[in-house]
């Protein structure tokens, strides 16, 4: 039987403190007995997402299995996603949120890689005898763990407030069940983080914590989660909130879901349903829920008969 294999992937500059963190847990991996490899995103020449959703399209007419007609090195990383068993994701802080090229490449994963789409797209297929050369990668539908991993130079650890809540932007088409995170804030006092031996024993934890996962016997041992910090939301584990409109409830932005809170004792609780929870879009249910509602409810071309003259006063206009 073949190794499992776990992918780091850093957003940082070359041997900086991103890059050295994910190694360092990937270290740990392969001292676990699995194969490891390690990607740096800003050495790909990976182009930015156009909103053709010929992805999606393809898939939902039959006629396609989610391929992308942009030619760069995306499908390097397509292709050690498809590979792996464990992806371990890192990024510094630009701006209080990941950087531009891991944005890049959360958009081209995007829907092109939702499992609801390709699942649907393969058992039709297969229905209808299409040969697997036509079908969505079957590897698609691996379940995978993953960790994320945050690094800013701020000491105050709220100019990272984007950083893991948009850093689930990398798993959540593909369904991989993150099982670990870290935020690493205040690195500027340090000139590395190889001068920070709690930040590389985290590290190695997090590297020890994706094996444990990798070797565990039962689904509730896989997807247990490892973190050093509960959070407030018991899907994705953030701290992040949005309040409803009519102030009566809060939101986990992350998973889309609904929870009721209340203050006692000084202390806001916040508690979601067990049927919130499953529709999280970080889970299968959430997932279909959302591509359903793309199916059943998204509009063709040729509705507007006239849509030709209505762009016409707008075509070039103030462009240099």
């Amino acid at each position: 039987m073949a190794k499992k294999k776990v992918l780091g992937i850093s957003f940082g500059r070359k041997m900086a403190n991103t890059d050295v963190m994910v190694k360092a847990a990937l270290m740990e991996c392969e001292k676990a007995g699995f194969d490891v490899q390690f990607i740096r995103g800003d050495d790909l020449d990976i182009r930015p997402c156009t909103g053709c959703i010929s992805c999606v399209v393809g898939m939902t007419t039959g006629r396609g299995k989610g391929g992308c007609p942009i030619k760069d090195d995306f499908h390097i990383i397509d292709e050690a996603l498809m590979e792996c068993d464990a992806v371990i994701v890192g990024s510094p802080t630009y701006e209080t949120s990941p950087t531009g090229r891991f944005k890049t490449v959360c958009d081209r994963i995007g829907p092109s890689h939702d499992i609801t789409f390709r699942k649907a797209t393969y058992d039709e297929g297969i229905a209808a005898g299409k040969p697997a050369d036509q079908l969505p990668d079957p590897r698609s539908f691996k379940k995978r763990v993953g960790a994320l991993i945050s690094v800013g130079g701020a000491m105050t650890k709220n100019w990272l407030a984007f950083m893991l809540p948009l850093m689930y932007e990398f798993t959540m088409s593909m369904g991989i069940d993150v099982v670990d995170m870290h935020e690493y804030h205040g690195a500027m006092a340090y000139e590395h983080v190889l001068g920070n031996e709690n930040e590389m024993e985290r590290m190695k934890k997090m590297g020890q914590n994706i094996a444990e996962a990798l070797k565990a016997e039962t689904e509730k041992e896989r997807t247990k989660w490892r973190g050093d910090e509960e959070g407030v939301c018991p899907v994705c584990h953030l701290d992040m909130l949005t309040v409803s409109k009519d102030r009566k409830s809060v939101e986990c932005p992350v998973c889309g879901i609904k929870g009721e809170f209340a203050v006692k004792d000084g202390k806001l609780e916040v508690s979601f349903s067990e049927e919130e929870q499953k529709r999280s879009r970080l889970r299968w249910d959430g997932k279909l829920e959302h591509s359903t509602e793309i199916k059943t409810q998204a509009v063709g071309p040729g509705q507007i008969p006239n849509l030709k003259e209505l762009k016409a006063p707008y075509i070039g206009y103030a462009e240099k």
